[in-house]
């Protein structure tokens, strides 16, 4: 889906988190970044998703990653998603889909037949030179950590 390739400069960004803090590409300038797209807060593959990278968080930091989440959101309801599971790292609220559309994750979908768009569960791997080390188009949501921590 998107056109983004392995090797890419990251796009830009910047956007608003659960809590209303501005959070561009530049802040993890010399860090590694999960960048995980997922397609709405609070549902059961969100969910599994978002606690199995919680629950491995502390392996992330050691290896130099930081972790942060995207999807259309709001602000308020990224805020529950994070309170409801504990969630240690920032949710962006990209309501304009604007960072959505920079990584090429927003088109078509189907679900019980129905076509409709949507947020393509994607994860983006991101060096500390803000290239594309890995892209994860078919994330396994109860085992996303071993996907990219492998």
């Amino acid at each position: 889906m998107t056109t983004l390739k392995i090797g890419d400069k990251a796009p830009q960004f910047e956007a608003k988190d659960n809590a209303g803090n501005t959070i561009k590409l530049a802040d993890y300038s010399g860090k590694k970044l999960v960048l995980f797209f997922y397609p709405k807060a609070s549902t059961p593959g969100c969910t599994a998703e978002a606690c199995d990278l919680r629950d491995n968080y502390q392996s992330f930091l050691a290896k130099g990653y930081d972790v942060l989440g995207v999807s259309a959101d709001s602000a308020k309801r990224q805020q529950n998603f994070i309170n409801k599971n504990e969630l240690p790292f920032p949710l962006l609220a990209d309501e304009d889909k604007a960072v959505i559309e920079a990584f090429g994750v927003w088109g078509p979908k189907k679900f019980m037949g129905k076509e409709y768009d949507g947020i393509h569960r994607t994860t983006f791997v991101i060096d500390e030179k803000g290239v594309i080390e890995a892209i994860i188009a078919k994330v396994k949501t109860k085992a996303h950590t071993a996907q990219i921590l492998e």
